[in-house]
C-alpha cells in the first residue's frame, strides 16, 4: 500500500475512534447485548424492545458486526461475540464502565484541548466541580463509577500470586468496592483483611464482599487516607489510588503506611499503570490522559515512585509486573 494512503486511513481511524466508542455505549445504554442474549435479536425485534425505529437499530448494529461487536443480521438474528457478552448486566461485566465512559468521562474528554492547555481536569471544566465532589452527591454516577473499578479487575487474581500473603493481614487503603480484597481473600484461605475508604464507599464494599466472600475476615473501617491508615498490618496495599493527588499528598500518604507499620518485615504495596518516557506504550499513556480529564491526575514513572516513597522512608524492595500493564511496586522501610 502507498505510504501516504496508510498514513491517511491511519489518521482517519485515529480521527473516528470516538465514534465507535459512543455506537458501543449506546448499544449498551439499550441494553442491546441482554436483549440478544435473550433471542430478541432482530432489527424488528431490537427496535420493538428498545423503542427505537428499526433502521436506526439496523444501522447501528451493521456497524457493531463490522467492528466483530456482534455478529449476524437484522433478519436471521444478530449474535453476541465474546465482546458483547462482557458487556451485559451481569455480575463482573464492563457494562457500567461503558456507561461510565459514553457519559460523564466522555462529556469530560470534550474538553481536551482546555484541560491540556491548563492542566484542569476535563471533569471540572465540563461539570463546574471536580469529580470526587460530584461523586459524593450523584449516587447514580458513584454506583457506575465504583462497578467500573470493579469490573478493572483484569490483574486482581494475579496479586496474590506476585505477592506472599499466606497467614498475613493487609490493609486495602481506599479499597473501592473491595475486588482486591475479595480476589485475595478467595486465593489465600487463612489470609485476613482491613478494608478502608471514604463514608460513602464502605457501604459499596461490604456489600460487595459480603455477596463474594463474606465478611467474617474484614475489617471495614470509614476514614481518609491522607490523614491515617489503619495500624496492625503486614502487608498494606494502595490500587489505583494515588494518580489523582499530587507529589506531596503521595508523600503523605505514603508517610501514613509508614506510621502505622510496626515491624521490618512488613510491606507498603503500590499497585499502578507506570509511563514510560522512553518507548511509550499505549494503554499507560492513554490512561496518564484521561487521568488528567477525569480528575487532574497523572500516572508517574517508576522512578519517581521510587523517589516519592523514599522521601516517606521505603525503598524499593521488589518490582513485579501484573496483567494489563499494571506494576506492582514492593516497598520495604529502608
Amino acid at each position: 500500500m502507498d505510504a501516504n494512503l496508510a498514513a491517511a486511513q491511519k489518521a482517519v481511524e485515529l480521527m473516528t475512534g470516538g465514534w465507535r466508542a459512543q455506537c458501543l455505549y449506546t448499544a449498551v445504554k439499550m441494553g442491546i447485548p441482554d436483549l440478544v442474549a435473550a433471542g430478541r435479536n432482530t432489527d424488528e425485534a431490537l427496535a420493538e424492545a428498545t423503542g427505537a425505529e428499526e433502521e436506526g437499530v439496523h444501522r447501528l448494529m451493521r456497524l457493531l458486526v463490522a467492528v466483530q461487536v456482534f455478529t449476524g443480521d437484522g433478519t436471521a438474528g444478530y449474535h453476541n461475540t465474546a465482546v458483547s457478552s462482557a458487556l451485559t448486566d451481569s455480575p463482573d461485566s464492563l457494562r457500567n464502565m461503558c456507561l461510565l465512559y459514553g457519559e460523564e468521562f466522555y462529556t469530560a474528554w470534550a474538553h481536551a484541548e482546555e484541560s491540556i492547555r491548563t492542566l484542569t481536569a476535563g471533569f471540572e471544566i465540563a461539570y463546574g466541580e471536580p469529580l470526587y465532589s460530584y461523586l459524593g452527591h450523584h449516587e447514580d454516577a458513584s454506583e457506575r463509577f465504583q462497578l467500573a473499578m470493579k469490573a478493572g479487575n483484569l490483574f486482581f487474581d494475579r496479586v496474590p500470586v506476585a505477592i506472599d500473603l499466606a497467614g498475613k493481614t493487609f490493609v486495602d487503603v481506599g479499597a473501592g468496592p473491595g475486588q482486591l480484597t475479595a480476589a485475595i481473600l478467595a486465593a489465600v484461605p487463612d489470609a485476613r483483611a482491613k478494608v478502608m475508604d471514604l463514608d460513602h464507599v464502605i457501604p459499596v464494599a461490604a456489600a460487595n464482599l459480603t455477596s463474594s466472600v463474606g465478611l467474617d475476615r474484614v475489617e471495614l473501617t470509614a476514614g481518609d487516607m491522607t490523614k491515617a491508615v489503619p495500624p496492625g498490618g503486614d502487608v498494606y496495599f494502595l490500587c489505583r489510588v494515588l494518580a489523582g493527588w499530587s507529589d506531596d499528598a503521595v508523600v503523605g500518604v505514603f508517610e501514613n503506611c509508614r506510621a502505622a507499620i510496626s515491624g521490618s518485615s512488613c510491606r507498603l504495596v503500590v499497585l499502578e499503570r507506570l509511563v514510560a518516557d522512553e518507548k511509550p506504550t499505549m494503554l499507560p499513556s492513554l490512561w496518564d490522559l484521561h487521568l488528567l480529564m477525569t480528575n487532574g491526575g497523572r500516572h508517574r514513572t517508576l522512578e519517581r515512585y521510587t523517589e516519592l516513597l523514599e522521601r516517606a522512608g521505603f525503598r524499593v524492595d521488589r518490582v513485579a509486573e501484573l496483567p494489563s500493564e499494571t506494576t506492582a511496586l514492593i516497598a520495604a522501610v529502608a
